[in-house]
């Protein structure tokens, strides 16, 4: 059974108290790195990560000679090793002079992609795992492991997967607690709409999160020509690049939209998120309805086309906004009326009913409209008027 995010929130800390060393096995952007970040925060605890698949064998316990009386590190309770950069001694040396420094405040240590790694580095985390110690060096007592791998063939539930991973050791498989991660919608637009405090502004886009919300599916789905894969990691991805997009010039925004969400998400669901996009944009507001030159109650030609290009959603929410703005945009004054009964013509049948619903709810604009049509001295008021009571009857039709 594969527990999903919020669920490894719970279990991952409940082996971690039992003394176990956690396996997170899932697909790759699925968001353990992440999980195991929050776990940390969770349990206040100081988190260090290595990407095994990034390793060589000697990393971790072979020095790279010659060394100097400075490059060989006398720690004060848990031996000496020597510190080659970048290496995985390195990692050792920052933990334990973390833990010497804290000695009460627990950390731990991310073995990230640790089946990706070839056979010689995962042998040589071996006693890492198993012991807790490498050479004469032995892991703080505050220093918890977790281990994080893409499945492979040889695991139940994964017998199709393609990941060029290494099959652990089978001492590895019994000293460790596989808990299997499986990508959660509901955990994740839960997750997308939270505030990023740092950057002002929700987790995932709020477009990207509709897109999704429409069809959870495509929040983890493979690209039909099997190239990419659409994953959470992905489309956070693509929330960053729609943020950055939305700072370009609406024909730059075009030459490279495109390209740049078919590059995470591959080409059929960029082209569908692509599509999305320009669906739900809005190109006409109620400013430039009632504003655009030349003045008149007949919207100039450029506008029209704009609207009419748009959705029917787009369209009753641009003319539904109208109605919010009344105060400023008065549809007692023949310009505005004349514009807005134009528009609300291009809407179908029901959208124009639909929104006439709306109006009959505002007591104080009907007011205002007959007393115009009542006093017959603006003729596109009148007009309005009367048209709407004309859609409204269709209910009776």
């Amino acid at each position: 059974m594969a527990l999903s995010y919020q669920a490894l929130l719970t279990a991952v800390p409940v082996v971690l108290k039992a003394g176990n060393v956690p396996n997170i096995v899932g697909e790759a952007g699925i968001g353990k790195s992440a999980l195991v970040a929050d776990v940390a925060r969770k349990l206040g605890a100081k988190l260090f990560t290595t990407v095994v698949s990034l390793s060589e064998k000697g990393d971790l316990a072979i020095p790279v000679p010659p060394l100097t009386s400075d490059s060989f590190i006398q720690t004060q309770h848990y031996g000496q090793l020597a510190d080659v950069q970048f290496g995985y001694s390195h990692t050792l040396i920052e933990i334990i002079q973390y833990a010497e420094a804290h000695p009460q405040q627990p950390i731990l240590w991310l073995l990230d992609e640790f089946n990706r790694g070839t056979q010689a580095v995962q042998s040589e985390l071996m006693n890492l795992v198993l012991q807790r110690t490498i050479n004469s060096l032995r892991l703080p007592e505050q220093v918890q492991l977790i281990l994080a791998e893409n499945p492979d063939a040889s695991m139940t539930g994964f017998e199709q997967s393609t990941y060029g991973v290494v099959a652990g050791d089978a001492a590895i498989k019994d000293r460790t607690v596989r808990l299997v991660m499986r990508a959660d919608p509901a955990d994740w637009l839960a997750w997308a709409q939270r505030s990023d405090e740092q950057r002002q502004r929700p987790n995932i886009h709020p477009l990207v999160q509709q897109f999704i919300s429409e069809d959870v599916t495509r929040l983890n789905q493979t690209d039909v020509q099997a190239d990419l894969t659409a994953t959470p990691r992905a489309w956070e991805r693509v929330s960053a690049n729609l943020y950055e997009l939305e700072q370009l010039p609406d024909d730059q925004q075009t030459l490279v939209a495109l390209d740049i969400f078919q590059g995470d998400v591959g080409a059929t669901l960029g082209l569908a998120f692509y599509q999305f996009i320009e669906q739900q944009a809005i190109h006409v507001t109620p400013a430039m309805l009632y504003e655009a030159q030349p003045v008149g109650a007949v919207a100039p030609a450029p506008v029209l086309k704009q609207f009419t290009a748009m959705s029917e959603l787009q369209k009753s929410t641009v003319l539904a906004s109208c109605l919010q703005l009344t105060a400023t945009y008065p549809l007692t004054d023949d310009h505005n009326a004349g514009r807005f009964m134009q528009l609300l013509q291009t809407l179908s049948q029901d959208g124009q009913f639909a929104l006439v619903q709306q109006i009959g709810h505002q007591r104080e604009l009907l007011k205002q409209l007959y007393t115009a049509n009542v006093a017959k001295q603006s003729p596109y008021v009148t007009a309005l008027y009367q048209y709407l009571q004309q859609v409204a009857s269709w209910s009776n039709q």
